[in-house]
Parts: C-alpha cells; sequence; structure tokens
C-alpha cells in the first residue's frame, strides 16, 4: 500500500531549478534575462500605445502589429518574472496548478507569436499582389475575426497539455530542471507511460508550426514573383522593402525554436543541458524584445508617428485630419 501510494503520488509543488549546471552564475545570466524583459515591456507598450493614439497607424499591418505585440507580452511575462525570482531570491518553488497554469500560457501564446506571424506575411502578400483590394479584402470584422480565430486555435489545442499532465503518476521528484514549467519537462518527472503527450505534442507542434510556415512559405513565394514580375527598380525595391521588418521578426522567432527542435531530437548528448534552458528562454524573450525595435527602425510612419511625439507636433485620434 506505501508503495503504490509512493507510485500515484502527486507533488503539492514544483521545484524550478533554474539553469542546471550554471547554479553559481545565475546572478549574471538574470542580467541580461532584465534588460531584454525591461526592452520588451517598454518597447512593446510603446507600441500599443502609438497604433492606439495615431490615426495614420490605424491600417490592417498595425492592427497585426499590434497583436504580436500584445502576444509578446504576455508571453515573455508568463516565464520572465518568475525566471528573475529563481536567480534573484532562489525562490524556486510553484504551486502544481501554477505550474499548469504557466504551461498553459506559454504554449497557448507561443502558439498565438507563430499565428500572428503567419497572419502578418498574408497581410503583407494581399498589400502586394492585390493592392486596389487591400482595404476591402482586410476589413476590421475580417482582422477581428482571423485574429480571434487564431488565438482560440491555439487555446483550444494546448487546454489538454495541462490534463495530459496532470493524470501523470509522478514518483521521480518534484524538481524540474527549467525556469519555467514546459509541458514535456514536468511529464518526464512522471513514472507513468508519457507516450501520449509526447506524441500529442508532436501533433500540437505540427498543426500550429507546420501549418504556420506552409503558409509562410506559400505567401512569400507569391509574393517573390509579384516583385520580380515589376518592371521598375526602384518599385521592386520598395515593394520588398515592406516586407523586411516581417522577415527579421520571422526570424528572431523561428531561429531559436529551430535550433531548439534539431538539438533536443539529433543533438541530446551533445548539446548540454543548460544551453537547450538557455535557448527555450531565448525563444520566448527574443521576439519581445526584438520585434519593437526593428518596426520602429524599418517601418518609416511608425518612425514619422515617433519623431511627431518627441517634437510634441503628434497626431492623435482627438485631432482632425
Amino acid at each position: 500500500m506505501l508503495m503504490l501510494n509512493k507510485t500515484e503520488w502527486v507533488p503539492p509543488s514544483f521545484i524550478l531549478n533554474g539553469v542546471p549546471g550554471l547554479e553559481d552564475v545565475h546572478i549574471w545570466i538574470s542580467f541580461p534575462f532584465c534588460s531584454m524583459y525591461v526592452v520588451a515591456m517598454a518597447g512593446n507598450c510603446g507600441l500599443l500605445y502609438l497604433i492606439y493614439c495615431e490615426d495614420s497607424l490605424h491600417k490592417p499591418m498595425y492592427y497585426f502589429l499590434a497583436m504580436l505585440s500584445l502576444t509578446d507580452l504576455v508571453m515573455c511575462s508568463s516565464t520572465v518574472p518568475k525566471a528573475l525570482s529563481i536567480f534573484w531570491f532562489h525562490l524556486k518553488k510553484i504551486g502544481f496548478d501554477g505550474c499548469l497554469i504557466q504551461m498553459f500560457f506559454v504554449h497557448t501564446f507561443t502558439g498565438m507569436e507563430a499565428g500572428v506571424l503567419m497572419l502578418m506575411a498574408l497581410d503583407r502578400y494581399v498589400a502586394i499582389c492585390y493592392p486596389l483590394r487591400y482595404s476591402t479584402i482586410l476589413t476590421n470584422p475580417i482582422i477581428a475575426k482571423v485574429g480571434l480565430s487564431t488565438f482560440l486555435r491555439g487555446m483550444l489545442l494546448i487546454i489538454p497539455f495541462p490534463f495530459l499532465t496532470k493524470r501523470l503518476p509522478y514518483c521521480r521528484g518534484n524538481v524540474i530542471p527549467h525556469t519555467y514549467c514546459d509541458h514535456m519537462s514536468v511529464a518526464k518527472l512522471s513514472c507513468g507511460n508519457i507516450k501520449v503527450n509526447a506524441i500529442y505534442g508532436l501533433i500540437v507542434a505540427l498543426l500550429i508550426g507546420g501549418f504556420d510556415i506552409l503558409c509562410i512559405t506559400v505567401s512569400y513565394t507569391m509574393i517573390l514573383r509579384a516583385v520580380v514580375s515589376l518592371s521598375s527598380a526602384e518599385a521592386r525595391r520598395k515593394a520588398f522593402s515592406t516586407c523586411t521588418a516581417h522577415i527579421c521578426a520571422i526570424v528572431f522567432s523561428y531561429s531559436p525554436a529551430f535550433f531548439s527542435f534539431f538539438s533536443h531530437r539529433f543533438g541530446a548528448h551533445t548539446v548540454p543541458p543548460s544551453c537547450h534552458i538557455i535557448v527555450a528562454n531565448i525563444y520566448l524573450l527574443l521576439p519581445p524584445t526584438m520585434n519593437p525595435i526593428v518596426y520602429g527602425v524599418k517601418t518609416k510612419q511608425i518612425r514619422d508617428c515617433v519623431l511627431g511625439i518627441l517634437s510634441g507636433s503628434k497626431n492623435t485620434k482627438s485631432q482632425n485630419i
């Protein structure tokens, strides 16, 4: 009976161990984490304020950018404060249900991030290939519907994760070698059969990541065909320059994701665990930090609005144009 109870034991809390093998330098790791988080919060909040206030930014492209900023804010805020409390104050404990809630938010909004990048690729496709019909195709109701659909897709696909994890018996301790509650990191503490968790996780990755990458690839293939067919070199340059910020956002988001995916499967014994954990955190921190900077630098309208606000000649919703 005692053995059975031990086998089916569900821990009241987990211990997040931070970055395994680098516990002695946690305080130094915290500085770039904290700096990137501050930049991410300031940049995305500033971008949201700018899009809300400036009438010239009330266009489909910037509505999708606002969705991306909101997603980035939730995505990094669901992990970084807890990671900093581990690094600074050694507050490693997290309740079992709290761990499942964090897992839900992390995976839902990483899926949402991929979905919004896909929608932004479709937006660029419509803007370049059907410029005269751009405003009639991407109306506000359509934007609201596709944004809500992207969120619901991620939420409904991720909801089974906490339930699949909660049903497992735990007998391998309660120490998670991570800075946040990742689905498979928690499941691996179980002594039960986690094959369902692994298979479903792979299915979700294919349904979200695979589908979105396919849509982005098709969109940019069509964009390249349209841009190459333009007769003027200047027109080609201007058309493609509208995509550079979005391409940078895709690179910042998918580069650490691909590294993590392939290193887990093909370099599990050669890549140290600490590297996996750091890359997983970079995946959640780099896009929120860099996206506002890239769009601020690469997008002329955003630059002009920022300069207008700084010079005191802002164009807000209260003004008539």
